[in-house]
């Protein structure tokens, strides 16, 4: 793991330690396995250049389509920290606005890998796009590359028994309820973070308190209840159990959320960010006829939730 990751949201004026890198190019949503192959195909390229990866914020498509439903698998933050532990050393996130969406190709290779970056390697994926339009593509960008002295090569794409590993793939397993098909891609569970919220305390009155996360620009996953863990900003990790939806029984507002209940835990966690990783779906968002069903009901996912993760405990699964 790098112990450091130094980011650059600007590629004018970087400092001399900040040039000269093995740069993957892509939007690294996930930091997924696929993304994690891409990064050894770049060190392996040039292993004397320091580690690096230029991307985007925000994602071109939240640039472009800012009404479609939230999409990200991972914000920037958490991002940085997936490719840091994959020893990415040096992470230009460069602000995608509309001056950027409008420099063309050409410029792209010239201005921000070459003169910018002063990349000497560059790695992308095989449908890697870029400049105005997305005017540029793998071949001409190979081909600047040569004119300008820059190394670069096409990463092959990592598959396994479902085809490409992709975030595309990853979403759908996501919105489908597989959150342990998502851990396979991911290479580790995906989770929302966010900082608590004040809820309405209704757990509190039934015997399940809960902290309230936003789901914020995450995807939202198929809605329902979840085994889940959550890592606290201490660092510790506590298993638990969480609801994602509209609360049928007792809410009609039209706003999913996060609700987490964290097993044999008491503390206030308002404001504090919090990551809530799921690990199995146990069923989906329905109505009950009242709180006395409900509440029984919350009983029994949570001890499921708890059967579950002590079964993962102990098989390392």
């Amino acid at each position: 793991m790098a112990e450091t990751l130094r980011i650059f949201r600007d590629w004018r004026d970087l400092p001399a330690e900040a040039r000269g890198a093995s740069v993957a190019l892509g939007n690294f949503d996930g930091v997924h396995l696929g993304h994690a192959h891409m990064l050894r195909t770049a060190h392996s390229a040039r292993p004397d250049a320091p580690s690096a990866v230029l991307t985007f914020e925000p994602h071109p498509r939240e640039h472009f389509r800012p009404d479609d439903p939230s999409f990200r698998l991972t914000l920037s933050a958490e991002r940085a920290a997936a490719l840091a532990a994959l020893g990415v050393e040096v992470l230009y996130e460069l602000p995608f606005d509309t001056a950027f969406s409008l420099m063309t190709a050409e410029a792209f290779v010239a201005d921000v890998l070459h003169t910018g970056l002063g990349a000497r390697h560059l790695v992308t994926g095989p449908d890697f796009a870029f400049g105005h339009r997305r005017g540029g593509d793998i071949s001409f960008l190979a081909a600047r590359a040569e004119t300008l002295g820059i190394g670069i090569t096409t990463a092959t794409v990592l598959s396994d028994d479902g085809g490409p590993i992709s975030s595309t793939r990853i979403r759908r397993a996501l919105q489908d309820g597989y959150p342990e098909r998502a851990t396979a891609l991911l290479g580790r569970p995906w989770a929302i973070v966010g900082p608590v919220t004040h809820g309405d305390k209704r757990g509190r009155t039934i015997g399940f308190p809960t902290a309230n996360v936003p789901i914020g620009r995450h995807l939202e996953p198929a809605r329902g209840v979840y085994a889940v863990t959550i890592r606290l900003p201490d660092g510790s990790t506590h298993n638990g159990v969480a609801n994602i939806g509209r609360r049928p029984t007792v809410n009609a507002g039209p706003e999913s959320r996060l609700e987490v209940n964290i097993f044999d835990y008491e503390g206030n966690l308002y404001g504090a960010e919090i990551a809530v990783a799921l690990h199995a779906f146990l069923r989906g968002e329905r109505r009950f006829s009242g709180i006395d069903e409900l509440r029984a009901q919350i009983a029994a996912d949570a001890g499921e939730a708890r059967r579950l993760l002590d079964q993962t405990n102990r098989t390392g699964a």
